[in-house]
């Protein structure tokens, strides 16, 4: 179980590196069902995970200048502070009310991230965001954050590339400056209370690293437009797993049926050029955007 918890954290860093996000919805599941750590002890550790991959991660997107270091830092800083008034606000909410909000306000993000933005600021997708915005944002998506433990970048990524006008590659790779910031804070809360098994957190964290690296690379190689799309996609097929545990399994699994079905209309609609669902789908084709 220990050689496959390694091996399927190399996937675990590729999404992180890829995507800017996915770091703590993968690694906690993968330490607690299949490394068999309780709880806390896999949360804890996957902070350590996510921090130390988003870092590395960060530093091999910058030298390829997909970093915008000033809205990092600043997110980052007022998104740590308000993951802090996030986790006091947490202990009078339940759980389950949490994960629940999490799930939903994870289909909202998908829906934009595939509907995209209809403005671009930068031709170069450098758009220098003002430092009031950055710090609302980061203060909203780290209150969030605290709230329900999770979902850095499920969060960053979109307010980035949506609401701060960022293409995605460096809207990819400001938010892992972001997630290493907030990642390594709350280790820090956590290692007071709860022992971390360092030998096997290492292996894990060794094996993440490289995916990250693998997953910087291919960022240059895909299409940002297929990239958002594919985020979006990836958001909403995790968002029915939260649903399927927090409410019902057959919450989830309708979920994700319907998830199935809004993929193959996108798909249907990519490949025909008269679509009357394609203002809902938010798909084109690239003739006709030629014409």
């Amino acid at each position: 179980m220990i050689a496959l918890t390694v091996g399927l954290a190399v996937f675990v860093g590729i999404a992180l590196g890829l995507l800017g996000g996915g770091g703590s919805i993968l690694t906690v599941p993968l330490l607690a069902y299949v490394a068999g750590m309780d709880a806390k002890q896999a949360i804890a550790t996957s902070l350590l995970v996510v921090g130390v991959t988003s870092a590395v991660g960060a530093v091999s997107h910058a030298r390829a200048g997909r970093v915008q270091w000033r809205t990092g830092l600043i997110f980052g800083a007022a998104g740590m502070a308000g993951a802090y008034g996030g986790g006091l606000l947490a202990r009078f909410i339940p759980g389950t009310v949490l994960l629940i909000g999490f799930a939903v306000m994870m289909i909202a993000t998908a829906v934009a991230m595939l509907r995209g933005r209809k403005n671009v600021h930068a031709a170069d997708g450098t758009h220098r965001m003002p430092i009031p915005k950055i710090i609302a944002e980061g203060l909203v998506v780290g209150l969030v954050t605290g709230l329900v433990g999770a979902g850095g970048g499920f969060l960053v990524v979109p307010a980035l590339a949506l609401l701060g006008g960022l293409s995605m590659p460096v809207a990819v790779g400001t938010s892992l400056v972001v997630i290493a910031m907030k990642s390594f804070a709350g280790l820090a809360g956590y290692l007071s209370s709860v022992q971390i098994d360092w030998p096997l957190a290492l292996a894990v964290t060794a094996a993440a690293v490289a995916g990250a690296l693998i997953g910087a690379r291919l960022t240059a190689m895909v299409d940002p437009d297929a990239l958002r799309k594919a985020f979006g996609w990836f958001v909403l097929g995790m968002s029915s797993v939260i649903l399927g545990q927090e409410i019902h399994l057959a919450a989830g699994i309708t979920a994700a049926a319907l998830t199935a079905v809004a993929l193959a209309m996108y798909l249907a609609c990519s490949r025909i050029q008269f679509c009357p669902l394609r203002h809902l789908v938010g798909t084109h084709r690239a003739g006709a955007a030629a014409a």
